[in-house]
């Protein structure tokens, strides 16, 4: 076995599988502790580097294109001590880390993994029910269906419409960009009817606005994970769409929910009079709100 054990984490190949774990010292990201263990088949692999620098090194594991629902949901927009395939090493374990790259060449010469995009996802993504707090609201999932609750602080429109759930069966995919600190990041939850909704995140009841704290806005990275890897394969999604039967109409809302209705649809009709929503805005909104119910 090759493995090697530095302040951020530690790699082992054991001839099938690269274990990757995350270090325990505070420099490591909370989305990295909070990630967990990765095990990754070597089927999934395409390659690995290690590029030497003056003080220090970094190994770097490259995937298959589709084999990993993190890289497919994250779109390589992780930051560089975020991200588990990406390890910082030490100037005099260079010798140790060049090692390790060699013997996953050599496992990857003698088992050739195809070059194509894999056709499914290797390895399994967070497990669920996963739950995160973000500037914006708190997002759940628990497989089936993602629930966002809405903070105080968000914008009256999203506050309008109520919690948002939105069913696996909806959803086309999921668009993640993280909080920079210094520019604004979003998870927007893409639907079939919202998919060319053209809301800004602050005021889009599908999307949440990040830009708060960046380390614990990251962690919704998690959910963005956590449901890619549960909608169809990207490689089958087109065929599974032309196939997909179409809903059928909407049941009424329940008497129950007739009054919480009318006072959503009217605290939104306010905001359009008072014009903080757009005629676009408000008839997004309204949809959303209908829908809803």
């Amino acid at each position: 076995m090759a493995e090697i054990i530095q302040r951020d984490g530690a790699w082992a190949f054991d001839g099938s599988t690269v274990r990757i774990t995350p270090g325990l010292h505070r420099s490591v990201p909370l989305f990295r502790q909070t990630y967990g263990e990765v095990t990754v088949p070597l089927e999934a692999v395409s390659g690995i580097v290690y590029e030497p620098e003056r003080k220090r090194g970094r190994l770097r594991l490259r995937l298959r294109e589709g084999a990993d629902p993190l890289l497919q949901a994250t779109g390589g927009r992780l930051p560089d001590a975020a991200d588990p395939y990406r390890l910082t090493v030490d100037i005099d374990r260079s010798g140790i880390a060049e090692y390790l790259a060699e013997e996953i060449r050599h496992a990857l010469l003698l088992d050739p993994v195809p070059e194509e995009p894999a056709k499914a996802y290797l390895l399994p993504g967070p497990p669920v029910p996963v739950s995160v707090r973000s500037s914006d609201g708190m997002v759940s999932f628990d497989g089936t269906q993602v629930r966002i609750d809405w903070a105080d602080t968000s914008d009256r429109v999203k506050r309008a419409t109520g919690p948002r759930i939105i069913s696996t069966h909806d959803l086309v995919q999921v668009d993640w960009l993280p909080n920079s600190g210094y520019e604004d990041g979003f998870m927007r939850f893409v639907t079939r009817e919202s998919v060319f909704s053209k809301l800004p995140p602050e005021k889009d009841p599908y999307t949440l606005d990040l830009w708060g704290s960046a380390r614990r806005d990251l962690l919704t990275a998690l959910v963005a994970t956590a449901v890619t890897a549960r909608l169809p394969h990207p490689s089958t999604r087109a065929a599974d769409s032309m196939e997909r039967p179409r809903p059928t109409p909407a049941v009424p809302p329940p008497s129950e929910h007739h009054d919480v209705l009318l006072r959503r649809l009217r605290e939104l009709g306010e905001l359009h009079r008072e014009g903080v929503l757009t005629d676009e805005e408000f008839t997004t909104t309204k949809a959303a709100v209908l829908r809803g119910f």
